[in-house]
């Protein structure tokens, strides 16, 4: 009987047969993509999908690509023993969509360019434009190691299959369909990902609403459990998950993993016009909503059916992202197939988000290092190139997955990573599109204190986590499995003495304040210090009077409003669809306001008559 705690079964034959059919389908979007473009293996085809993709496909990718196996095995597994303030994440998404649509995606878009970092360069200068793409390497590189670990920890719990070699066959699916296929291969494979994810949920809860008779009784459990204590307007910022946390923290932390991120960039500016670009990210908002609610149902169905008997607390498994693969075995393997469709899912989360990082850091490797250094290298010499630069990366995030498995929550440490990185880049760009007064000097001064601010704050939480009376890990019972534990403990060290040997060591001053900060607070403490440290030197060393500010590189009225006024706008609309080479060229009229554009288009109109 599911529930009673104990081991589960293994992976069947129909389990493999569905799970390699399914990441076998996914690798052959790769290989039809890339016969399918052999004719056209510009730089831009590989890199961008020629800007010719639509906004229902992109819309799927930009979900999928941050929606991995680290949501589908860490969100339900944060609902289990958290409860659903996560669910919160609805209004951040939303927050987030509308920032990145409104003010990123026009100036973008109209830049025309491959590389978000390429506008450092165009607003500030050269060094920051690397300091800049570096960061992103990095944090990149990392995050897509734990996003590989975290899938690949689950399926060897389940399998028995070698750790390491399921973490480079993942790594070699990825770097199989990039290397052939780039940008195009990506979203196609993120869209059929994403059903394949979609599909584990719906499977997980189906079949848990049936043994616990029903969605009501799994509602009644985790309401009487305390998992349904959503709102909590506690204003403490070292409470981990709060209405402010992450209504506030988690707007800014996500708003820079889609507005700056290259990885989800480089998704939207591949849309034929800038309508599709806004059109997807709203749809993107769309499939997170559900994507997140699937995962905290999930979560619940998880609870009702262990509430009892916790597998944690029994030692059934040896940490919280294996609780999913868990249930999954146990609920699922009298239905030859499903299990393997439910791992299916989390490693098609994870191929979707590593074909994603692997295809943006050969994008911006190339743009900000390559083509600067050999201006001279031919379109077919820059295809090879980036090919090449798939392979290397896909190794290079393989080796990271070594370095995820020292750090813990693999959740929280993947969106702590981004708070720390992501969160000073996106006040150096805020800093750049609204202040004409900052200069170069200040960006950089900014981006360095904003990063060693969010850094420290980070690793400090990584050494010193923070007590349970912030974090407020919910109870879990064992009083359904007692024998269990019973016949575990007489083989265990006595309770007491293990409390006694993890006695905590002295903790510095500033571990239960600074160290506790939550960790959706990292990217909002870099925005400010970037901003408030870039504004006060740019100050000190003359503003913008040593410099000319180009004014396309700013966010006008017109960039505010959501999908342009047909009637006094369409005419520019209509140039940049009708000469989309001409976004190439900083001397075009298409880079400035689109009120400057219509002006002067009036004015040779004028002329012309005259």
């Amino acid at each position: 009987m599911p529930g009673g705690g104990g081991p589960v079964a293994t992976f069947s034959v129909w389990d493999y047969v569905v799970f390699a059919g399914l990441i076998l389908f996914a690798a052959g979007i790769g290989l039809f993509q890339a016969i399918r473009g052999r004719k056209e293996a510009s730089s831009e085809e590989f890199l961008l999908g020629g800007r010719q993709m639509t906004a229902v496909p992109v819309a799927l990718s930009l979900t999928a690509s941050f929606m991995s196996g680290i949501t589908v095995i860490g969100t339900p597994a944060e609902a289990y023993m958290f409860g659903t303030p996560f669910w919160l994440f609805m209004f951040s998404y939303t927050i987030m969509s509308t920032i990145s649509a409104e003010i990123f995606v026009p100036l973008f878009y109209r830049l025309g360019i491959t590389s978000t970092y390429e506008y450092l360069e165009m607003r500030f200068n050269k060094l920051i434009r690397v300091i800049g793409t570096s960061m992103y390497i990095a944090q990149t590189a990392l995050y897509t190691g734990m996003v590989i670990y975290a899938p690949a920890l689950a399926l060897n719990q389940i399998t028995g299959l070698d750790l390491w070699g399921v973490l480079v066959a993942t790594g070699a699916v990825c770097i199989i369909y990039c290397t052939l296929g780039g940008l195009k291969a990506v979203i196609w494979t993120d869209v059929f990902q994403m059903i394949i994810m979609l599909g584990g949920f719906v499977a997980v809860i189906a079949r848990g609403a049936v043994l616990q008779g029903g969605l009501g009784r799994i509602w009644n459990d985790s309401y009487y459990g305390g998992r349904l204590e959503t709102f909590s307007f506690d204003p403490d910022p070292l409470r981990r998950h709060s209405f402010w946390t992450i209504v506030v923290g988690g707007s800014l932390m996500w708003a820079s993993m889609y507005s700056i991120n290259q990885s989800q960039v480089q998704r939207y500016i591949s849309c034929r016009t800038i309508t599709h670009a806004k059109l997807s990210l709203y749809l993107n908002m769309v499939g997170l909503w559900v994507t997140v609610s699937l995962a905290m149902l999930s979560g619940l169905t998880m609870y009702s059916i262990y509430k009892d008997c916790d597998p944690f607390t029994n030692k059934d498994v040896g940490a919280s992202d294996q609780l999913l693969p868990y249930l999954v075995m146990d609920i699922l393997a009298d239905f030859p197939g499903l299990p393997g469709l439910f791992v299916a899912a989390a490693y098609s989360g994870t191929l979707s988000t590593v074909s994603s990082s692997i295809n943006a850091l050969v994008a911006v490797t190339v743009s900000d290092f390559m083509k600067p250094a050999w201006p001279w290298l031919t379109e077919r010499q820059l295809s090879w190139i980036n090919m090449g630069m798939s392979v290397f990366f896909g190794a290079v995030c393989i080796g990271m997955a070594g370095v995820a498995s020292m750090m813990g929550n693999i959740l929280q440490a993947a969106l702590s990573i981004f708070g720390m990185i992501s969160g000073p880049l996106l006040g150096l760009y805020t800093l750049g599109i609204f202040f004409r007064c900052a200069n170069s000097t200040g960006g950089l001064v900014g981006l360095i204190s904003g990063l060693v601010i969010t850094l420290w704050v980070g690793i400090g939480a990584q050494l010193y986590p923070p007590l349970p009376e912030k974090t407020l890990r919910l109870p879990l019972s064992v009083e359904g499995c007692i024998a269990q534990i019973v016949n575990e403990t007489t083989t265990m060290t006595p309770f007491s003495t293990v409390l006694q040997t993890t006695t905590p060591q002295p903790r510095p001053a500033l571990a239960d304040n600074w160290y506790s900060l939550s960790y959706l607070y990292f990217c909002p403490v870099g925005i400010l210090v970037t901003m408030i440290t870039g504004l006060v030197v740019s100050a000190i060393t003359g503003g913008c009077k040593q410099q000319k500010v180009r004014p396309e590189l700013f966010i006008g009225k017109s960039d505010l409003i959501c999908f342009r006024c047909r009637n006094s706008n369409s005419e520019v609309s209509d140039l940049i669809e009708k000469e989309p080479n001409h976004i190439q060229g900083l001397d075009s009229p298409v880079f400035y306001d689109n009120e400057i554009a219509l002006k002067e288009k009036d004015q040779k109109e004028k002329i012309t008559k005259f």
